[in-house]
């Protein structure tokens, strides 16, 4: 089904994989380093690229996109750092705070500021449940060869030829300040393709089937992939666009898929036939890796809480039902620290399992043939009136309008299935949260802990597993027992329905600018919309106070800071600060607090250890082998140990929290993706590394960093550090990878908006 290469490979002629273990077919007269360049990927960051060097990219995007919980921050950051205009196209839609009955005015003041923040800087403003923002990419932005920055961390447009990259904030206030992305030159994976998908089977299965493959293993961790082969051809456009959103969740950088008619027609369907490019490989390509895909060898794929990469076939779950259900019981404690009890095998009734929900959703599971599939999948049937539940979201209003043309939104409805409008909140917990102890599959990005909306500081738990909108039609067919479309569907159950695009509703209620700005504006400023407090400059010599400690194995961007009704606080940094690691750590924002305190004395050059006796004996300790350390050269702040933190959402408050109640670094055996890394950094936070093995540290203790700033500014990547316990001071090593020029400044004067600022 799946084979991951052990090495590099050369594609030849578009078919020939000649794996390169050993690198003898360099003799036969092919040069990697010049077979690399013909990559797509390495032609459009090329054509990207303002440096002189390949290696060290220096990207400016064509443009920018975000959602109404980044787009308030990203505002705010760059207004604070000069902005004066939108200088490439950035569109602002408005998907996830679309609920205004959440916080009182908070989401609407929010959509209000941006509607005059586009009129102000010359931007475009999506309303509220018009489209999700992904989709209206695809349908109004997306151009072959070019590249898009999204704030959001599925921005994946690859499949229509566009490379696109989901990063935090920071990373597009530098592109609306006419600055760079600034990475090494990114490795590029191969996706070799053959065969064709059994009817039935759609691209979520694809998706988890290669989720499942690489993630574990960072085969393609801050790569590439780059989809190619004669199985492309096999998959229609919509099909491409759903298996490529999902590439996010393999903690790849990026994706771009060989374009072809198929490709061309999308764009002509929806009046931009000049955006197509044709893009494919050279006649003579290498890739750093290979993964090479038999199509029609994937089945049904259902990923079993609580992450995308626990993946399994749908007819082995069924098969194993007790063995695979308590096996994520087993997991789940780990997850969940035992903060709650998680039981799945009480869902299973007459040796079947029930689930209580199904959701088709977002930027992965509302576009047309998805949705087309499960009317015709339920046409004639129902789904009952128990507990099962199934909701249905388009993925944009001419979607939408196009299925209540077709027939296919009556069908649907015919069955109690609910059609809702654009909206992202199956997806990140701020709609549809199922009952506590309920079961949900949804043909969505995330399965995370309490993604669904559920709260373990409450009592409660719930869970999802991801599915295709496919099987999740077979299983609502039968009342909510958990069915392979494979077995539910009969031959030519899957009609063909042509798409046809009408651009009306958003010529009707879409602002444009046209990129004209008017300074003239006033923006528009809820009462919780507030301006980020200002942040010191990295001192000479740091004391942090360890203040949580993570031992799972992966920690997500949702534990860090958690989404649904959080999500309208994202306006307010300290408002949203309260809400750092409750879901993981109730402990932590008090404890960062009482340090921050000690800090902000300090600073006014008063006696710390009055607010944080403990500190005292710290610094007496720290004196005894540093007699030239005081209160004038030292900063107080709070770090926490993580195992790998930073795995799914872009969100920059995953770190600009910790920054805002006086974090000052992260300490951590790696970080699960780029862009928390980067996340960090423009926070002015230390993205430090620590082996893996035994911990010199514990929660609660006290670390001296001595001469943090020189080591910064001399570009150290080992650094000394002391854990500062009954009196002693004990040593360890900590390290920093690869910073350029620009990450250091930012983290010497404090964050980003100080170092626009300077």
């Amino acid at each position: 089904m799946i084979k991951l290469h052990d090495g590099g490979a050369f594609l030849i002629g578009g078919s020939q994989i000649v794996p390169d273990k050993d690198g003898s077919f360099q003799n036969a007269g092919f040069s990697k380093e010049e077979a690399s360049k013909s990559t797509i990927a390495y032609r459009i960051l090329s054509d990207h690229n303002t440096s002189d060097d390949m290696s060290k990219l220096k990207i400016k995007f064509d443009k920018l996109t975000s959602h109404d919980i980044t787009y308030v921050g990203i505002i705010q950051t760059a207004r604070a750092s000069g902005l004066e205009k939108f200088p490439i196209p950035y569109v602002l839609t408005n998907c996830h705070n679309s609920l205004c009955a959440v916080g009182g005015t908070i989401n609407e003041d929010d959509h209000m500021f941006g509607l005059t923040c586009a009129k102000k800087y010359g931007g475009v403003y999506v309303p509220p449940h018009q489209a999700v923002i992904h989709q209206f990419a695809r349908e109004m932005l997306a151009g072959g060869g070019k590249m898009i920055l999204g704030s959001d961390s599925h921005t994946r447009y690859g499949a229509l030829g566009t490379m696109a990259m989901g990063e935090g904030g920071p990373e597009l206030v530098k592109q609306l300040l006419g600055r760079t992305y600034d990475i090494n030159r990114p490795e590029v994976v191969a996706v070799y393709m053959t065969g064709e998908p059994k009817p039935g089977v759609g691209p979520q299965d694809v998706a988890l089937a290669i989720i499942g493959a690489v993630f574990d293993n960072g085969y393609v961790k801050n790569k590439v992939m780059e989809f190619v082969g004669p199985g492309v051809e096999s998959l229609s456009a919509d099909f491409r666009i759903g298996v490529d959103v999902m590439t996010t969740e393999t903690t790849c950088l990026s994706s771009i898929w060989q374009t072809d008619d198929k490709i061309r027609e999308f764009y002509a369907i929806h009046g931009r036939e000049a955006d197509y490019r044709e893009l494919v490989p050279g006649e003579v390509v290498y890739y750093d890796g290979m993964i090479e895909i038999d199509l029609s060898k994937i089945d049904p794929m259902i990923a079993m809480p609580f992450h995308p990469s626990n993946t399994y076939t749908i007819d082995e779950v069924n098969a194993n039902l007790e063995d695979i259900l308590r096996d994520v019981e087993k997991k789940a404690a780990v997850s969940l620290d035992n903060a709650v009890p998680y039981k799945l095998t009480d869902k299973i009734r007459d040796g079947k399992l029930y689930v209580e929900q199904g959701i088709v959703a977002g930027c992965a599971g509302g576009g047309f043939e998805n949705i087309c599939a499960v009317s015709d999948i339920l046409d004639g049937k129902n789904i009952g009136a128990d507990e099962f539940t199934l909701s249905v979201y388009p993925a944009s209003m001419p979607i939408y309008m196009e299925l209540i043309k077709n027939g296919c939104a009556a069908k649907l409805l015919e069955t109690g299935a609910v059609l809702k409008t654009a909206f992202c909140g199956p997806c990140f917990g701020a709609g549809d949260t199922p009952a506590n102890n309920a079961f949900s599959i949804r043909h969505s990005t995330r399965n995370f802990p309490n993604r669904e909306g559920s709260k373990l500081q409450s009592g409660q738990i719930s869970s999802v597993a991801l599915m295709d909108a496919r099987s999740i039609a077979a299983t609502a067919a039968n009342k909510g027992y958990l069915t392979s479309a494979t077995k539910q569907i009969e031959k030519d159950t899957l009609k063909k329905y042509k798409y046809s695009f009408d651009s009306t509703i958003y010529a009707n209620r879409v602002f444009d600018s046209k990129g004209v700005a008017d300074p003239a504006q006033e923006i528009h400023f809820g009462p919780n919309i507030k301006d980020w407090p200002a942040m010191e400059a990295l001192p000479e010599n740091l004391v942090l106070k360890v203040v949580s400690e993570i031992h799972d194995p992966v920690t997500t961007t949702d534990e860090l800071i958690p989404s649904g009704e959080t999500s309208s606080y994202r306006s307010n940094p300290l408002g949203l600060a309260e809400f750092a690691l409750s879901r993981k750590d109730p402990q932590y924002v008090g404890r960062a607090k009482e340090v921050k305190a000690a800090e902000d004395r300090r600073v006014a050059g008063e006696h710390p250890c009055e607010v944080l006796p403990e500190i005292k004996p710290v610094m007496e300790a720290i004196k005894g082998q540093f007699p030239d350390v005081d209160r004038t050269n030292i900063g107080i702040g709070s770090t926490i140990f993580a195992v790998k933190p930073g795995d799914g959402s872009a969100r920059e408050q995953a770190a600009s929290c910790q920054k805002v109640l006086g974090g000052w670094a992260n300490i951590a055996n790696e970080y699960a993706t780029k862009r928390y890394r980067s996340n960090l950094i423009n926070w002015g936070m230390l993205p430090f590394i620590i082996e893996e093995g035994d911990l010199p540290f514990a929660n609660l203790d006290y670390l001296f960093v001595p001469k943090i700033r020189e080591a910064v500014e001399n570009k150290l990547s080992d650094i000394e550090a002391y854990v500062v316990k009954d009196g002693k001071l004990e040593k360890f090593m900590l390290h920093m990878a690869e910073l350029t020029d620009d990450e250091r400044t930012i983290i010497l004067k404090g964050c980003l908006i100080n170092y626009y600022a300077s």
